[in-house]
């Protein structure tokens, strides 16, 4: 693995901080909606997105990564689309009961990990979905998805998600992003800026890094705008295009987007796709060279 790994190298404490009140407040969330309701997923009620984020006897999703972990981080990435179709059927009729428990048994296991495993694991590589990551970042990369599917359930009479869990969810998803450019040799970077500050990665031969920026004008590459709005825009909920048409969405030195844009043809289920392929259609044309974001819900 590099030498500088991103967030993995700020530690378990900084990312317990992170991820664990992004699961409180998913599950705050999940606790106050009706999961039958469809969601703006297709297919997909509350329900499936809640039980495809549990922790099943037929699926438990951070001990594989943690065997992966220690097995030097050997084997390829899952399916996550055949094993998300696999578990959202075996479960499809489980008691509300079930999957709220279900929900708490990862948060629990994720808050067991962070408590009780070696430290010497933590920058360990891990097979994710994207790759391999050290498996810290992996485990951050749980804010990402709490937050974005919290912002699913929002609609459906949940409460709002707190700012904190949407700056996690920024984090995890500048850290997956470096962690790529890295490993295919890029060196630039960008921030993810909001109102309320952001987070920059910058990635090179030697690794990448992640830290936090304050609020106010970015220097350099960026894309700037509301928290819920960038991680909507990265999961492809909300179409990039239109949200820079309408102003919504700003992005500064385009150019250092596109050095980042190659990403997505090696990982085109990687988190922020969509923005990275904005990069590649508004200054090159080549957008459709980039696949499209897919593999993730």
């Amino acid at each position: 693995m590099p030498r500088a790994q991103g967030m993995a190298d700020a530690g378990r404490d900084r990312v317990a901080e992170l991820v664990l009140p992004a699961w409180d407040a998913f599950l705050d969330q999940a606790a106050a909606v009706d999961l039958d309701r469809p969601s703006r997923l297709p297919g997909w009620r509350a329900h499936e997105i809640c039980v495809h984020l549990g922790c099943w006897p037929d699926h438990a999703a951070l001990a594989d990564l943690v065997d992966s972990a220690r097995n030097g981080g050997a084997g390829t990435p899952p399916d996550v689309d055949g094993t998300n179709a696999r578990v959202t059927a075996a479960h499809r009729d489980a008691s509300r009961e079930d999957v709220l428990a279900a929900l708490r048994r990862n948060r629990e296991a994720t808050a067991r990990y962070l408590a009780e495993e070696p430290v010497a694991l933590d920058t360990a590589p891990a097979v994710a979905v994207v790759g391999r990551l050290p498996l810290l970042s992996v485990v951050l990369g749980q804010a990402y998805e709490l937050a974005v599917h919290g912002l699913d359930l929002v609609p459906l009479g949940a409460p709002p998600v707190p700012a904190p869990v949407l700056q996690a969810g920024l984090a995890a998803l500048a850290d997956v992003t470096g962690a790529l450019a890295a490993a295919e040799g890029i060196t630039g970077g960008a921030t993810l800026a909001t109102p309320d500050g952001g987070w920059r990665f910058a990635a090179d031969g030697d690794g990448w890094t992640v830290v936090p920026v304050p609020a106010g004008r970015p220097a350099g590459t960026a894309v700037e705008a509301a928290a819920d709005l960038l991680l909507e825009a990265a999961s492809g909920r909300v179409n990039p295009v239109a949200a820079l048409a309408r102003r919504r969405l700003r992005v500064h030195e385009i150019g250092g987007l596109l050095a980042l844009a190659p990403i997505v043809q090696s990982a085109p289920g990687i988190p922020g796709g969509p923005i990275l392929q904005l990069a590649a259609q508004t200054l090159g044309g080549v957008g459709g060279l980039l696949g499209r974001l897919r593999g993730r819900r």
